[in-house]
């Protein structure tokens, strides 16, 4: 592949590589407000996706014409593409999460906004990853923070972005047994949010980077790069209440399960999987998670509680 700014491209995903949506309805299509953005977002990061399921439609429908009206039109597409991205990965449909991934860089580049390309790209590093295309994927990721941390002097949401656009990067990185790689980018991530640390919080902003996001994410890296130790120490540090959302709290969960499971410690792997569900039970239903599941039923079927919570967890979200 040749090496070009794939940030430039809109977030491309490859010409052909995804098949385009369905179309949603033939109605006119409502105006995109930013509450009405908002309040998705909101819905995914306490995991109720049963219900943004059901929002989603109308917020897409809305979408393309949003662009056409204003810049700030273009970042509620953006928005609504990733959001749609994002909950297309967790039910484990990979191809419709880069078809969003690719209309959200397309928005994203209208925008013109850098906070905006980053999560586009983000999104769209986990369809990559998942189909084995890491280097386009570390690409975009590296475009996105280097032109986050260009300017003279960032502003706090560029910083926020390019810390987070590191850790997916250094989880990328891990997948793909890029140590160093993974490893240089989570340290700028830190770097980043011990920097941020020291400046007040704007009220009534969610703030995504902490340093228990951090923490979560490191979690992931060393466990795909086979040093268990270390991701069970950095589970052991983390304080889930200190993570910003239900979503979160259920993420940092199931990695530590992942962890724990490859350790050979299947009874504390189901100990997670528990509080996957206290933490947002769809969480606990999703196609990757239910995969869990699964293993531990498999290795410790008379584990107490085990039977039951399968039963549970058994059926989709959606």
């Amino acid at each position: 592949m040749k090496r070009r700014s794939m940030l430039a491209a809109g977030v491309a995903l490859g010409t052909g590589f995804f098949t385009a949506p369905v179309s949603a309805v033939a109605a006119p299509a409502p105006r995109l407000s930013a509450a009405d953005v908002a309040a998705a977002r909101r819905l995914f990061t306490a995991s109720a996706y049963t219900r943004l399921d059901e929002t989603l439609p109308s917020l897409l429908a809305a979408a393309e014409p949003s662009i056409e009206q204003s810049a700030a039109g273009a970042v509620r597409a953006a928005d609504v593409w990733v959001l749609a991205s994002q909950l297309a990965a967790k039910q484990g449909r990979t191809a419709a999460a880069g078809v969003y991934a690719k209309q959200a860089g397309t928005a994203a580049r209208r925008s013109g906004n850098p906070v905006v390309l980053a999560a586009a790209a983000r999104a769209a590093a986990t369809p990559l990853r998942r189909t084995g295309r890491t280097d386009e994927a570390l690409l975009l990721l590296h475009e996105a923070h280097t032109h986050l941390t260009s300017a003279p002097r960032p502003t706090y949401a560029e910083l926020e972005a390019a810390s987070m656009t590191a850790l997916t990067a250094a989880y990328t990185a891990a997948q793909a047994q890029r140590a160093a790689t993974a490893c240089d980018f989570a340290a700028q991530a830190e770097q980043i949010a011990h920097r941020l640390d020291r400046h007040p919080h704007t009220a009534g902003r969610l703030r995504e980077l902490t340093a228990g996001q951090c923490t979560l994410y490191r979690i992931g890296i060393h466990r795909h790069l086979g040093d268990l130790d270390t991701a069970l120490a950095h589970s052991r540090l983390l304080r889930p209440a200190h993570l910003p959302t239900a979503e979160r709290r259920a993420r940092a969960a199931t990695d530590t399960a992942r962890a724990l499971l490859d350790f050979g410690d299947t009874a504390g792997a189901f100990a997670q999987l528990r509080i996957v569900e206290l933490a947002a039970p769809l969480e606990a239903r999703r196609p990757s998670v239910r995969a869990l599941t699964d293993r531990v039923v498999e290795l410790r079927p008379n584990l107490q509680g085990l039977r039951d919570y399968a039963q549970r967890t058994m059926v989709s979200p959606s």
